[in-house]
């Protein structure tokens, strides 16, 4: 029986041996990133369905909203030529810069916030008592002032109640008056004349009330311009004038208090479109009716009515 004899390897052959596991591992380490590049890869230029979908959901909105962004570019600049366009017209009517409506209260309370915000304590101290001092200083005016129209009414006694002071038909929303004292483009002529009053657009039949105590002093149920009017006395040199009436309830001489019903709206004489004109007289010159509201407007309803009858450019008359 032959012996066997156990044969090592020299050292060099361990070293290759030793190499080639570590290569062996190496490769499998390059083979896996290059799966995960791979894999990275395919999900990065191929989208699956879902994704596709959506990108190209998201592609149409783009442009739709690129073409929408252009629309509104357009429009913009259409409106911006029209505006400029009436600017230009108004200067051109009535000689003056046309009213600007838009409201920068918002504008000016940011400003004032930021403004305030960047004070030190000693400034804010130094703003508050400087808006205290002229608050007292505005109170005691307001107070000197109230205290004369007290002894104003006061010394008038019964006579406040013959001063026209509300409106001659039912307008809560303040929204019927359309168009305002002063010079307006008349309907049938179209030319630039003198409205001496203000224009209620209202139904047919629709109650006018005397706007203060009187004495009817002119009735006209023939065929004029104005068509059908009322014409009351008031006295302290105020009358007031009713016109285009479909209707005459009261009669030459009668005595009418504020409030009382004298006539339905109509559309008689020269009308546009069914309307009560309405006219005050003080002592024999026609003055602006819009500011004979008092009784019935709040200083805010005031307001929005000017800003309502400085819109208006055509009379109803």
């Amino acid at each position: 029986m032959s012996r066997r004899y156990n044969i090592y390897p020299p050292s060099e052959s361990r070293a290759s041996r030793f190499g080639s596991v570590v290569g062996r591992i190496l490769s499998n380490v390059v083979l896996f990133a290059l799966s995960l590049v791979g894999i990275y890869l395919l999900f990065t230029l191929f989208d699956t369905p879902t994704q596709h979908s959506q990108r190209v959901r998201n592609e149409r909105l783009i442009a739709d909203y690129t073409a929408i962004e252009g629309r509104y570019d357009t429009v913009q600049l259409v409106l911006d030529n029209v505006i400029e366009r009436d600017k230009n017209v108004f200067r051109i009517l009535f000689e003056s810069e046309p009213y600007e409506f838009a409201d920068n209260s918002t504008d000016l309370r940011w400003n004032n916030h930021e403004r305030l915000a960047k004070m030190s304590e000693t400034e804010l101290y130094r703003e508050m008592n400087e808006r205290m001092s002229r608050f007292e200083s505005n109170e005691q005016h307001l107070s000197t002032v109230f205290a004369r129209m007290s002894q104003a009414v006061d010394s008038m006694g019964t006579k406040a109640n013959n001063i026209p002071a509300i409106q001659p038909v039912i307008n809560n929303e303040l929204t019927l008056l359309t168009a305002p004292y002063g010079m307006l483009i008349h309907p049938f002529y179209k030319s630039l004349v003198s409205h001496q009053g203000v224009d209620y657009t209202v139904p047919t039949g629709s109650r006018v009330f005397a706007t203060a105590d009187g004495k009817v002093k002119e009735v006209k149920t023939r065929k004029t311009t104005s068509g059908r009017y009322i014409v009351i006395e008031h006295g302290n040199g105020y009358e007031t004038q009713y016109s285009h009436l479909s209707q005459i309830d009261v009669k030459k001489g009668q005595k009418v208090r504020r409030g009382d019903i004298i006539g339905l709206t109509g559309n008689s004489g020269l009308s546009l479109s069914p309307h009560l004109h309405y006219e005050i007289k003080h002592n024999g010159m026609r003055v602006d009716p819009i500011h004979y509201f008092f009784m019935e407007l709040t200083p805010h309803q005031y307001q929005r009515m000017i800003k309502i009858a400085q819109s208006g450019m055509q009379s109803f008359d």
